[in-house]
């Protein structure tokens, strides 16, 4: 069964950075794609940022590019993927969502099979 545990949320100013991480335990898949998604109040969810555990790949939401940096790592039994976000703004403030796939990348909310329970990044200005 596979398990998604994100952890690294609070509040910050803007301009400040926060490290989120995902511990992602149970994957059989032979190749997957671990994502990052938010979720702001009264938004529906949208795609941050994705790697590809194989040969860590990745792909941004033009709305992070430059800010937000996507990385991984793993052990014997878990893999970890963490964001580290930078000079955050009010407008990051949101839900945010670990999420894996089978195969390669992509920023498509629906192909993503198994979701974490969500950590909360508030920014204030």
């Amino acid at each position: 069964q596979v398990q998604l545990v994100e952890s690294g949320g609070g509040l910050v100013q803007a301009g400040e950075s926060l490290r989120l991480s995902c511990v992602a335990s149970g994957l059989t898949f032979g190749t997957y794609t671990m994502g990052w998604f938010r979720q702001a109040p009264g938004k529906e969810r949208e795609f941050v940022v994705a790697i590809t555990w194989s040969d860590a790949s990745t792909l941004y939401a033009d709305s992070v590019k430059g800010r937000f940096t996507i990385f991984r790592d793993r052990d014997y039994a878990e893999a970890t993927v963490y964001l580290q976000m930078n000079s955050l703004k009010p407008e990051d403030t949101a839900v945010y969502y670990c999420a894996v796939k089978a195969r390669g990348l992509s920023s498509l909310l629906f192909e993503y099979d198994h979701w974490g329970q969500g950590t909360q990044v508030t920014v204030s200005s």
